[in-house]
């Protein structure tokens, strides 16, 4: 089943000695793209979420590990800078400290690293099929599925994590829908996920946030499914802000939440939870959007990027290898 051929777009692409993004900030607006030739540019694609989902952040580090081989920057500086950019998603780190093993073992010439970065692109879009496959398995006909933020083709090398389920799942006629939520504050939900499954032919409605509990109490939910940014040893999922109160309200009403997430986006050295760093963001996420002030001139704001669902509250994780029940 070839998914990615009907939403024909490729979220990060190698070009010769760059990497060509879609630049995320963009849409739903418009299909623009975003090259990385230097270092910051990296850097501010990471920062700004011109590429954002753990798992294409990862295959974009790779090849900005290549791109430093190619142009002769330092690699230790420079992965060090690039794991520093976004500090919970695990994913960054994992691929660029695969890519400087290959440096320390006297085999990273550039060559071989251009190969390393194409061979991690490759297993995450494979790693996104199979993911789908294995959470398709539990996704009975006619099931209404709310998801949150963006976990599809835009947040990853392949056809996505919680998008995947359901691309699967919708490819396989099962006459699946899918309530999406907005995903406060950068929109992700309303400005991206809407826009994949639009695109692919997924019916779908959006939704606010703080609709979801409402939904659910109406029995309007089968299932809730998201994306991860870390998974600790013990199987506390860190994702966009908003999916704990999602997977408390899940378990309040009797729903199964899952998470559907590939094993590099797994943290075996991190225990728990709570040893998982927090990325905050700048107040004006929350106090404008596209721009416009929504809120005073002087407001104190608080905006972390994540938060964590504790492993009672999920009843899966869809993995390429295995459906894990913590």
């Amino acid at each position: 089943m070839d998914i990615m051929s009907k939403l024909n777009f490729k979220t990060i692409e190698w070009k010769d000695d760059f990497v060509r993004l879609i630049d995320q900030t963009k849409l739903p607006g418009e299909l623009t793209f975003y090259d990385c030739h230097e270092l910051a540019d990296f850097i501010d694609a990471f920062k700004r979420l011109v590429v954002r989902g753990a798992p294409a952040i990862g295959v974009t580090a790779a090849y900005a590990m290549a791109v430093a081989s190619i142009k002769g920057w330092d690699m230790t500086k420079t992965a060090g800078e690039l794991i520093d950019a976004r500090p919970t998603a695990v994913n960054l780190s994992w691929a660029v400290k695969r890519m400087m093993a290959l440096v320390e073992s006297g085999k990273g010439d550039t060559i071989s690293l251009m190969a390393e970065a194409k061979v991690i692109h490759d297993e995450d879009a494979r790693m996104c099929e199979s993911m789908g496959e294995i959470g398709d398995k539990l996704i009975k006909p006619g099931m209404r599925i709310l998801t949150h933020c963006n976990a599809g083709a835009l947040a990853t090398g392949g056809i996505g994590t919680a998008l995947a389920v359901i691309y699967v799942s919708h490819f396989n006629d099962k006459g699946i829908s899918v309530w999406v939520d907005e995903t406060r504050p950068l929109l992700q939900g309303a400005r991206l996920t809407a826009w994949e499954l639009q695109r692919a032919g997924v019916p779908c409605k959006l939704i606010t946030d703080n609709m979801a509990a409402s939904l659910m109490a109406s029995r309007q939910v089968d299932c809730v499914i998201t994306g991860a940014d870390r998974i600790a040893a013990n199987y506390d999922v860190a994702n966009k802000i908003g999916t704990y109160s999602l997977a408390v309200n899940c378990n309040y009403h009797g729903i199964p939440f899952y998470v559907a997430a590939p094993g590099s986006t797994f943290d075996y050295e991190c225990p728990d939870g709570r040893s998982i760093e927090i990325e905050m963001r700048v107040g004006e996420e929350i106090t404008t959007i596209a721009g416009n002030r929504i809120a005073p001139e002087g407001i104190d704001t608080y905006s972390p990027a994540f938060d964590i669902t504790p492993h009672e509250l999920v009843t899966a994780i869809f993995t390429e290898k295995e459906m894990i029940k913590p």
